[in-house]
């Protein structure tokens, strides 16, 4: 068993399973290529007793035949025939797993369960008779079920109304590596990056393990992304439409959103969304935008003072900003690619929206860097859009509200060296503020704070005007 690399909270709660001394059914979700199946398999003590994975748009005999070679191989015995159904499957299963549990505790794990599903299969329903009827008495066997389609598992499995309603007995969603934990794993595989070429490296391709994977020591950021993503052959070349279309069954709505919010950096709230994209149905909207929250590429911020059917909705997803923004669509590509767009103005914006989203990610690890991690807080975005002429509009890009009577307004900067306040931004900085207490009528003592990557060049220069200051570093920490 490899060591699990991060993962405090995960392999904390596995450890608790397994001493736990009850029967245990784990559901685990999140993205593809997130790490959930690396977890299960190193993250117990010990090996697993069964593991068998769904196999994407297999058929009913095609799962089954699968499952007869899965029971083989763990049994390690002639092969088994092929049950004739999933009742049959379940209690080839018992009889294996019933000498092994009356001696110790024993993990088994299905993997991609939702693909396990086929239409017309009774899989489902098999399941459920085999936890409820047997599993679910058993103090010496945990059951681990896995999915990328995380809002299937939501729907399915955690929000089951049937036979497996309130069974789940533990629940991970599993999200992408933080910066800390992503320069852990590099740090751990040899690859030698200072914080800026890593911070470069996950803004083009997030936390996501198996990206993360093929970065070879020795190679700059710049030359990573060009070969990942830039040749014919790079595993992210092609990853955009394989990963939307192996999670959703109408990936093509779903792909319609993320585009639209792609362009549109500030986010936009569920009508501009359905002006966007030409939806007429406001209900379908709503579940679409539902399945991509759950599968983690987007999220719904709640601004200052609304409710959340006011919600700002914010594409998440590093990767997927990054195709949108540089791949697709486009004829470059080679060594270089990504020098020659990094001398570009879209990379200027693209830095700007795809930084200010993985703060807002790190919230707790600017929090603790502000000083405030024992005071409650609650984390918005919140804008102003002028009503008539006379009036001026101003967006906060990250607010902090507080328990203590004091709201930090955040300024999020991209920058390649120290950030200079000019004349014009300081204006604008004092105007953000100003409309702000207008329009918001707050009693709270407001902190303005600049959050960039290098720190403030010329701070001095406007005294009073930044109260509190933090730079990328705060990122690679650990909350």
């Amino acid at each position: 068993m490899d060591d699990v690399i991060g993962r405090k909270e995960e392999k904390a709660l596995l450890k608790k399973i397994e001493l736990s001394g009850e029967p245990e059914l784990l559901a685990v979700y999140g993205r593809r290529r997130i790490g959930k199946t690396y977890l299960i398999r190193n993250g117990f003590s010990k090996g697993l007793a069964f593991e068998f994975s769904g196999t994407h748009n297999a058929t009913l005999n095609q799962e089954l035949e699968n499952f007869s070679v899965a029971l083989t191989n763990a049994s390690g015995g002639l092969q088994l025939a092929k049950p004739a159904s999933w009742i049959h499957a379940f209690q080839m299963l018992i009889q294996y797993l019933t000498p092994l549990i009356n001696k110790k505790r024993k993990v088994i794990f299905f993997d991609e369960f939702p693909w396990i599903n086929t239409p017309r299969s009774g899989f489902l329903p098999a399941f459920e008779n085999f936890w409820n009827s047997w599993a679910s008495k058993k103090e010496n066997l945990v059951v681990v079920i896995c999915g990328s389609a995380a809002s299937w598992m939501i729907k399915k499995v955690i929000n089951n109304r049937g036979g497996l309603h309130n069974r789940v007995t533990r629940r991970i969603r599993l999200l992408p590596f933080t910066v800390a934990e992503t320069a852990e794993y590099l740090k751990a595989r040899k690859v030698k990056l200072d914080k800026y070429q890593i911070l470069q490296l996950y803004m083009a391709i997030g936390g996501i393990p198996q990206y993360l994977k093929e970065i070879e020591p020795g190679h700059s950021a710049a030359q990573v992304i060009d070969k990942l993503c830039f040749t014919k052959d790079g595993l992210l070349n092609d990853e955009f439409k394989n990963l939307y279309y192996s999670l959703f069954d109408s990936a093509e709505n779903h792909m319609d959103i993320i585009r639209a919010l792609a362009h549109k950096g500030k986010g936009l709230t569920r009508t501009e969304i359905i002006e966007a994209c030409k939806f007429t149905s406001g209900g379908y909207t709503t579940q679409l935008l539902d399945e991509l929250k759950e599968s983690g590429f987007i999220t719904a911020y709640v601004p200052l003072g609304k409710t959340s059917k006011d919600s700002i909705y914010k594409l998440t997803d590093e990767y997927s900003l990054f195709y949108i923004k540089f791949m697709e669509n486009s004829r470059a590509i080679g060594q270089g690619t990504w020098q020659m767009f990094s001398n570009g103005t879209s990379w200027k914006s693209w830095c700007g929206i795809a930084y200010e989203s993985i703060c807002m990610k790190h919230i707790d690890q600017i929090k603790d860097a502000i000083g405030i991690k024992n005071i409650y807080s609650e984390v918005s975005i919140w804008r102003y859009q002028p009503k008539t002429d006379d009036e001026q509009g101003a967006q906060i890009d990250m607010l902090i509200d507080r328990a203590d009577k004091c709201i930090n307004l955040c300024e999020i900067k991209f920058a390649t060296d120290s950030f200079e306040i000019t004349r014009t931004y300081s204006k604008e900085l004092d105007n953000k503020v100003k409309v702000f207490q207008a329009q918001t009528k707050t009693k709270k003592l407001l902190f303005m704070t600049m959050i960039t990557t290098y720190g403030l060049k010329n701070e001095k220069s406007y005294p009073g005007l930044i109260q509190r200051q933090i730079t990328m570093d705060v990122l690679f920490n650990t909350p």
